[in-house]
């Protein structure tokens, strides 16, 4: 990856502010919407099955992303989701899809196979348990934390690829993400991180504002996972702890300049 393409697509989301369509769950709407704003993107959060089809044909037609998070599952949402994800595969839409807590109940994993197999999708970003459960029934999932490293789930991360015939982008303490055939390894981000909730949901978000500015998926995902890791490596710099950490990662979105990008970059 280089320094200057990364920034081009942060400049092409401040300068288009694609609309990113978020199914999501109720427990980060609020911090990915602001991380969307901060990166210059336009978050919109509809999940009523009466809407969602519209709001997709509004994301078509000026330029946006779907993404899917499954965090906070009902059966109204899904019904929601897989209407949305039919209607963005028709109108050539990428869709983003985050496997939240798949591997830790049969429900949450059910579904995740139930919408993968029925539409397709353009990224599947999630912790490595996550996407090694979308293929493996004895994975389990520690809640929606990850009970396994990236490079464990290696292997599985390209299968799910090659099954579903999109990019998987795996997070962790280096993030894996490949096509099925090249891996890109980003070692971004600090470990402060993780005692935020929903930045991994933020991740899925933010990668959706890529995806709709960049239509290589592997380097829309890679990116969007360099520039998280980045932002959360500048403001952990200038944060006592958590609280203070995610008000200075807005701010590093906001500011994020190639200067920012090429002293942090490593991949």
């Amino acid at each position: 990856m280089q320094a200057d393409l990364i920034l081009a697509d942060v400049e092409a989301i401040r300068a288009k502010s694609p609309l990113v369509h978020n199914i999501t769950n109720y427990v980060v709407m609020n911090t990915t919407a602001n991380a969307l704003l901060a990166i210059g993107a336009s978050p919109v959060m509809a999940h009523s099955i009466e809407e969602v089809e519209d709001m997709v044909g509004i994301a078509g037609a000026i330029g946006g992303a779907l993404v899917i998070n499954i965090g906070t599952l009902s059966e109204k949402w899904i019904a929601a989701m897989d209407k949305a994800m039919r209607a963005a595969n028709e109108k050539n839409v990428p869709i983003v899809f985050d496997p939240v807590g798949a591997g830790a109940t049969p429900y949450r994993t059910d579904t995740c196979k139930q919408l993968l197999g029925s539409h397709r999708p353009s990224i599947i970003r999630g912790n490595a348990s996550e996407v090694m459960a979308l293929l493996n029934s004895d994975v389990t999932t520690k809640g929606v934390d990850s009970s396994a490293t990236t490079d464990a789930a290696l292997e599985t991360a390209k299968l799910v690829a090659d099954t579903y015939g999109c990019v998987v982008s795996v997070s962790g303490e280096t993030d894996i993400i490949t096509d099925g055939e090249k891996i890109i390894r980003v070692a971004q981000g600090h470990a402060l991180m993780t005692r935020v909730t929903g930045l991994g949901c933020t991740a899925s978000a933010i990668t959706g504002a890529f995806a709709a500015v960049n239509k290589d998926t592997l380097a829309a995902a890679a990116h969007a996972m360099a520039v998280m890791g980045i932002c959360g490596e500048i403001a952990a710099k200038k944060s006592a702890g958590p609280g203070t950490l995610q008000l200075h990662f807005y701010d590093a979105l906001h500011n994020l300049d190639l200067s920012g990008v090429s002293e942090h970059l490593r991949a």
